[in-house]
């Protein structure tokens, strides 16, 4: 099962971009709550978007984001075809890389 779903889809040059990311995103509140230790809190502190190794979209974010968040971006320079890779890193190390193809 896909971390990353990725659609992307060209329209007059500009593709839009939406990636649903599921991920539990545990806050330190929550890890604390939940197992008496907030050093178990874990959420996505890192996350890009490349096309042609060229990076389009990169962010870091922080536990404020809702489980499973969705990241929605536009961008010029690629065509109908090319493939967009995701990649996010959460707080324990942990990497996942998706991919789509642009519509």
């Amino acid at each position: 099962m896909a971390n990353i779903k990725i659609k992307a889809k060209i329209k007059d040059g500009v593709i839009k971009v939406k990636a649903l990311v599921k991920h539990e995103m545990t806050t330190y509140n929550q890890a604390e709550k939940k197992t008496g230790d907030r050093n178990n809190a874990n959420f996505i502190t890192h996350i890009t978007a490349s096309v042609n190794e060229r990076i389009i979209y990169e962010a870091s974010t922080s536990q404020f984001l809702s489980k499973n968040p969705i990241f929605k971006f536009k961008f010029k320079g690629a065509k109908k075809g090319d493939i967009i890779s995701m990649t996010y890193t959460d707080k324990k190390g942990n990497t996942k890389t998706d991919t789509g193809k642009i519509k």
